[in-house]
């Protein structure tokens, strides 16, 4: 009976030591939000005493990296990674084009009805979620339709 509850006890603590390596992977979830105000300052530090590094305009989409309550360090679609005050971030889910173009399709078909061209780093609304390589997205204009997800950036 002792040994038992000393396998159980040593099986235990195995399982136990085994969360710390699975919390990257939890944590390692893609956080997305976009600008909320017409032009966020964003910052090389957490602090507004920090040195300004460039302005984002609305809607234009970003990964939180850091959550720091008040301050979140964000990255862009470039690549750059700044904080920026989580009051000027929005949960509105946008997306931005990253090639030299992106087909907008009326359904999420290569061969459906082409609505038009989207030009690069234009940033639409996200209506729905990934299905199938395909993201519904909604343009400033109202034209909505689907956009293959390797064309976009931001979620």
């Amino acid at each position: 009976m002792a040994q038992l509850r000393t396998k159980l006890t040593n099986a235990a603590w195995v399982a136990f030591a085994c969360i710390p390596m699975l919390l990257p992977a939890v944590a390692s979830a893609l956080e997305f939000r976009s600008i909320s105000v017409p032009k966020a300052v964003l910052y090389d530090a957490p602090s507004a005493q920090g040195k300004k590094t460039f302005i984002l305009g609305q809607g234009y989409p970003v990964e939180v990296i850091v959550n720091l309550g008040d301050w979140l360090k964000v990255r862009d679609a470039q690549g750059g990674l700044n904080w920026v005050e989580a009051q000027q971030l929005a949960t509105k889910r946008t997306v931005l084009v990253k090639g030299v173009q992106a087909d907008l399709r009326q359904t999420a078909d290569a061969s459906s009805t082409l609505l038009g061209r989207l030009d690069k780093d234009v940033v639409l609304d996200m209506l729905e979620p990934p299905v199938n390589g395909w993201i519904k997205v909604k343009h400033r204009d109202g034209l909505t339709g689907y956009v293959l997800s390797s064309s976009l950036w931001g979620f």
